[in-house]
């Protein structure tokens, strides 16, 4: 079939089905996709990506998939992934994503809640979970398969299974027609694209409508704010599809003709990054965070004048960094910092990305330090905000205004107000129909004058750059009555390389305390050289001499804080907190209640009045 024949698209699409269109017609690239199969890199052109889809589409039309049918997905990402969402979408479908890490039971209610009498799923670890709680999903009738799988069990008879390779060929059957044309036909702006359910970190979680206006419109918005973003860039790709963040991102990059290439994992991001060389890149701070950590732990373990050449160099760089964005650049510190550039910093940007124009920082809030040490390497970070019921792009930050600590401007189009108690409210054609099947939830969020309620605390300087403080459900009250904004000071915490993670505490108590994965690296080297060379790691978290060191690195980084505000104890945790745990959700954000109830011991040691006196005399 051969594509472009169809009238052209219009120039500002209203739908996704022609935001695709146009992509396909417009970019003629070899490597519009690429994939990791048995260690090379495979590219999928634009030609080759447009029959997957159109096979896929009439696979799905075959199995009885119409207008409005609401369709399961669940899986890594992949480049099937991206196949199946345009796929669903040219058949006028909603495509409802599932995070590849959840459970049979969340699998189940999701499901059940979407009314979805399909699913798409990646592979036999996928295919197990929903297998085992089958029983759970009365009204399921077709599975699709990226992989082929085994089916161990029985499954009820209503179930039919067949893999994607089975329905490409029940869609080679059908008739070819004009397939951008039949795509462009499938949706209107009003119609419904996707139901994202929100990972939550309190609740079940609730099904946000997404219009195709809510997502074109933002996706319109934000190719107008990147200008530099066209077919001459490449971006790795490795954050989860099933969130609205990157799934936005994806949408405009395939506009935009930018090629994407699938991380395997995120534990290959790194070599990855290495082999592809992106120009762009999206990614959530906590990877920012365990980047920069590991490029100081390298300087430290240089010794030596090494060491203390790679120490002064990424000061002086991130005093350079604070100076431009001050715009004012003392000469001594220009020269310096060209020094410092030429001989540390350009070496440690051209091993990390050295084609890279910026990264994108998205999810959780960005610490102006790592922000600060990544521009001193010449390397750029552009952080905005917004959530799922927003589709999900608020503000943002571009190359030309990019202000450390604040999450940009409004796109256009985009309105944003704060409210007398300091949360952030926003209106506009970005924000969600509602919550699936939740009126009330959604009347609790959305005024009938169209201002959704964001749940974030912040603040709009007078450039109009906006400034995120905190969640308004996180921010906690001590026993005193004083208010505690845990993520600033988390944020501050983590800049330490010697610390790993933060959790902040102290709701209903005396004072806050916190909750410290130590850099086990740091633990370690600082055993030996305490001569506490006998000691298992578990025993070396509770030594006192290792406490106290991280008491004051705790004090050392927070000298800002007010006297209500200072952690007055620790504790120190002997594993990361994580997605599989059930500590943080799929985007990384701190589940509290979770981490409160699993760490409650920890948490009741940290205001045991023997561990204070200890604290106090060190």
């Amino acid at each position: 079939m051969a594509y472009g024949t169809s009238p052209a698209v219009a120039k500002v699409p209203t739908t996704l089905c022609e935001a695709y269109a146009a992509a396909i017609r417009n970019h003629a690239k070899d490597d519009a996709f690429a994939y990791k199969h048995a260690g090379q890199w495979v590219k999928v052109s634009h030609a080759a990506f447009a029959e997957r889809v159109r096979k896929a589409r009439a696979g799905f039309l075959a199995l009885g998939i119409r207008r409005g049918d609401r369709v399961g997905l669940l899986s890594e990402n992949r480049l099937e992934w991206t196949i199946t969402d345009v796929a669903l979408l040219s058949c006028g479908a909603v495509d409802v994503p599932i995070y590849a890490t959840s459970t049979g039971s969340q699998i189940a209610y999701i499901i059940n809640d979407a009314g979805a009498e399909a699913l798409v799923l990646s592979n036999q670890k996928q295919f197990d979970k929903v297998a085992a709680a089958i029983g759970e999903m009365p009204q399921l009738k077709f599975i699709v398969t990226f992989d082929p799988i085994n089916v161990t069990a029985p499954l009820p008879s209503r179930v039919k299974v067949l893999t994607f390779e089975e329905l490409a060929q029940l869609g080679d059957r059908g008739s070819v027609g004009d397939f951008l044309d039949e795509m462009v036909r499938a949706a209107s702006p009003e119609d419904l694209a996707t139901l994202i359910y929100t990972s939550g970190t309190t609740g079940d979680p609730k099904g946000v409508m997404l219009t195709h206006d809510n997502l074109t419109f933002n996706l319109v918005a934000n190719v107008e704010r990147l200008t530099d973003l066209g077919p001459e860039d490449t971006a790795l790709s490795y954050l989860p599809l099933s969130h609205v963040y990157e799934r936005t991102v994806m949408n405009v990059f395939v506009y935009s003709g930018v090629s994407v290439y699938f991380a395997e994992s995120v534990d290959t991001v790194a070599q990855n990054l290495m082999e592809v060389q992106p120009t762009v890149m999206t990614s959530v701070p906590r990877i920012f965070e365990k980047i920069l950590a590991r490029i100081e732990e390298e300087g430290r373990k240089a010794g030596g004048l090494k060491t203390k050449l790679f120490t002064w160099a990424m000061e002086t760089g991130r005093e350079y960094s604070r100076a431009l964005h001050r715009g004012n650049v003392p000469p001594m510190l220009s020269l310096q910092y060209d020094i410092a550039y030429a001989l540390v910093l350009s070496k440690i940007r051209n091993k990390i990305a050295p084609r890279i124009k910026f990264f994108s920082s998205g999810g959780a809030a960005l610490a102006e330090d790592v922000m600060h040490a990544f521009s001193g390497m010449g390397l750029t970070i552009l952080q905005g905000y917004g959530l799922t019921e927003t589709s999900p792009v608020i503000t943002s930050n571009t190359k030309h205004e990019n202000r450390p600590g604040t999450v940009g401007k409004p796109l256009r189009g985009v309105e944003i107000k704060i409210a007398p108690d300091g949360e952030i409210l926003t209106r506009g054609r970005h924000v969600m129909r509602g919550y699936y099947n939740k009126p009330d939830k959604t009347a609790e969020v959305l005024t009938p004058d169209g201002w959704f309620h964001t749940g974030d605390i912040g603040e709009i300087d007078a450039d109009g750059f906006l400034r995120i403080t905190d969640r308004k459900k996180d921010l906690f009250k001590t026993s005193g009555g004083k208010y505690i904004a845990p993520q600033p000071i988390e944020n501050a915490l983590v800049t330490s390389p010697h610390i790993t993670q933060a959790v902040v505490v102290g709701n209903g108590r005396k004072f806050p305390g916190a909750l410290i994965v130590p850099t086990p690296s740091s633990v370690q080297n600082l055993a030996r050289e305490l001569g506490l060379t006998n000691a298992s790691y578990a025993e070396l978290l509770k030594h006192p001499k290792i406490l106290d060191f991280y008491r004051q690195e705790v004090a050392r980084l927070t000298p800002h804080l007010a006297q209500w505000e200072k952690i007055k104890n620790i504790a120190l945790l002997e594993n990361e907190l994580t997605i599989e745990g059930g500590e943080l959700t799929p985007t990384l954000k701190v589940k509290r209640r979770v981490v409160d109830e699993k760490y409650k011991a920890e948490i009741d040691a940290i205001y045991d009045e023997k561990n204070l006196a200890s604290a106090n005399q060190s």
